[in-house]
């Protein structure tokens, strides 16, 4: 019985007797050991915050990367093992640009997302390999003009979400998010609502400017930016959540 369990652990592309894969569970859980990122979506764009830990003073903070541009209206933030989270943005990066030679136009974001889920789920029933350790939150604008909301999972799955949260404490964002979240939300009516997720759920008392990185794409641009330090610390300031960390 014993050697029989070890099998279905170890071997991915092994059922269990109960319909388990035991290695996309155990690649679930390691996004669970990440840190957070959230995602928001409003009429006016989407909204990607990450907390991006420091654990040292020697580290360099901006060589922690939690979100990354895969094109110029399409963000991603991660959670899980950095580098595979490395991996899929490069692979969405080539996507996103092979669709603009093929067809001379910018990739919508749902397509990009089931691209990159497809290609996680082949990750799952391949002897030898290990499913990827990580979660995305992929937002953007698609180009009729409607702001999009995807994340993925281990298991090589795409949800659609207004706004969702990966990485540690999961289930407290997630219920911070449902009681909070309004649909007549502003661009930084979002950031702020993610921002306050992410205070309420902070155990180490260190959410400011250096910890967090925002990004957001706007309808109005369609294009990808990232807040500067200053305009961070602005929003902290009116939710009154870097004072509570001092």
């Amino acid at each position: 019985m014993q050697d029989n369990q070890q099998a279905y652990d170890r071997g991915i592309t092994i059922f269990s007797p109960d319909g388990r894969l035991y290695q996309v569970e155990y690649a679930r859980e390691a996004v669970k050991r990440g840190t957070a990122s959230v995602g928001v979506r409003t009429d006016d764009g989407v909204v990607l915050v990450a907390d991006r830990q420091v654990r040292s003073p020697l580290l360099e903070a901006d060589s922690i990367e939690k979100l990354h541009r895969i094109d110029d209206h399409i963000a991603v933030a991660s959670a899980g093992h950095v580098a595979d989270a490395r991996q899929l943005v490069e692979f969405a990066r080539t996507q996103a640009q092979r669709h603009r030679l093929r067809y001379d136009e910018p990739i919508d974001v749902e397509t990009l997302a089931k691209e990159v889920t497809d290609y996680i789920q082949r990750y799952t029933q391949s002897g030898g390999a290990r499913p990827f350790g990580v979660a995305l939150v992929i937002a953007g604008i698609d180009p009729d003009g409607t702001p999009r909301l995807f994340e993925t999972d281990p298991s090589g799955t795409p949800y659609e979400w207004t706004a969702t949260a990966v990485g540690g404490d999961h289930a407290a964002l997630m219920g911070y998010l449902e009681e909070h979240y309004r649909e007549d939300l502003d661009l930084d009516g979002g950031v702020a609502l993610a921002l306050a997720a992410l205070g309420e759920t902070d155990d180490d008392d260190a959410l400011d400017a250096d910890s967090v990185e925002v990004t957001t794409v706007d309808v109005e641009s369609t294009t990808v930016r990232s807040l500067e330090a200053d305009e961070i610390a602005s929003h902290l300031a009116e939710l009154n959540l870097e004072d509570d960390h001092e």
